[in-house]
């Protein structure tokens, strides 16, 4: 494979008619490592992706592949493999043929020879484990295969960096859990830095060495899976990376307060006053009334992966979720109390 290339994104904005999708955007990518970009419809993922490969330019800002200033150079010239959610293979060509579809369409002095375009398609055909199925065609594939040639394919050309745009998004559950791991394992054996966008956050956080959060255009946080979950910066971040309830609170002296009684929680250097506190479902317990944070009244109760799931309604608030790993299932309607035992606190 190819050298892994850094690349910088500096400082891009563009705007689609009226509506500014990315607002002076700055990232840098580690050469050979794999990053998401996750966050919500409409925060500029897609975009970004679309600026990086050359199929759109930015109003304003730079895009740098290891140290070329690739910010007008076109699609074709940048040495970019990209798979998007709909693989597109071609229906009358054989897996083999589409995987070759790239190196035989370049001009001829940039071709390799057939025995050469020959090897290499052999070499990604056991990469992808598909190596009995040089003669098929896609209509003879399943889903999950077609998206695995569809990868080979783009990294026949030898690419200085690969784009995934959703690229499981139209698999099953099951497909896509083990197209995800398969991903790692080709990664890890090539080293290609490699930029995928998703708005599955399991994914992005199974998956990528460093998650980019995008909110609105903007880049909200980027930091190993770890780092994102554990220390995330914002309301926006901890909010998108999974189930999480917000409880109005107070810091005093250095503590955090709910409906006058302490948490386990400091509040952050100088913050006085009513501030917002948020748990995740498996930061909350069940206690009783006089020493709980928060009460309210099951709703439901189930069993998720060897976890009981219990929602639980107050009044004038959204639906609490708890997780819990010992609990009997509760019955609907009966009042409970909660403990706080983890959280964020932001202003």
């Amino acid at each position: 494979m190819g050298t892994a290339t850094a690349i910088r994104i500096e400082d891009v904005s563009k705007t689609f008619e009226t509506a500014a999708v990315l607002h002076d955007f700055t990232l840098d990518v580690r050469a050979g490592e794999l990053l998401a970009l996750l966050g919500p419809s409409g925060s500029g993922k897609t975009t970004l992706l679309r600026i990086i490969a050359g199929l759109d330019f930015p109003d304003r800002g730079r895009i740098i592949f290891g140290g070329d200033d690739a910010t007008q150079v076109p699609v074709q010239r940048r040495a970019v493999g990209f798979v998007f959610q709909h693989y597109a293979l071609f229906k009358h060509m054989t897996v083999a043929q589409n995987i070759a579809y790239g190196l035989n369409a370049r001009k001829r002095s940039e071709r390799p020879d057939k025995a050469e375009i020959k090897r290499r398609v052999g070499n990604l055909l056991d990469l992808i484990k598909l190596s009995g199925f040089a003669d098929r065609y896609p209509s003879q594939l399943s889903g999950g295969q077609r998206q695995r040639i569809a990868l080979a394919r783009a990294l026949a050309v030898e690419p200085r960096v690969l784009l995934l745009d959703e690229p499981f998004g139209a698999l099953d559950a099951q497909v896509r859990k083990d197209l995800r791991r398969w991903l790692r394992e080709i990664h890890d054996r090539t080293g290609q830095t490699t930029i995928f966008v998703t708005h599955d956050q399991d994914e992005a956080l199974e998956l990528s060495d460093r998650v980019a959060v995008l909110d609105r255009g903007r880049l909200e946080q980027v930091g190993t899976p770890d780092e994102v979950q554990e220390n995330p910066v914002s309301p926006t971040v901890l909010k998108f990376l999974g189930d999480t309830i917000e409880v109005e609170a107070i810091a005093q002296n250095g503590q955090v307060l709910v409906n006058g009684r302490p948490t386990p929680l400091t509040a952050p250097n100088g913050l006085v006053g009513p501030v917002k506190l948020y748990a995740r479902p498996w930061q909350l317990q069940f206690a009783e009334p006089d020493t709980a944070h928060l009460t309210g009244t099951v709703r439901s109760s189930y069993r998720t992966q060897g976890r009981q799931r219990i929602e639980i309604d107050r009044p004038g608030a959204k639906v609490v979720v708890v997780e819990a790993a010992d609990t009997a299932r509760l019955a609907a309607g009966r009042e409970v109390g909660l403990r706080i035992v983890g959280g964020h606190v932001f202003p």
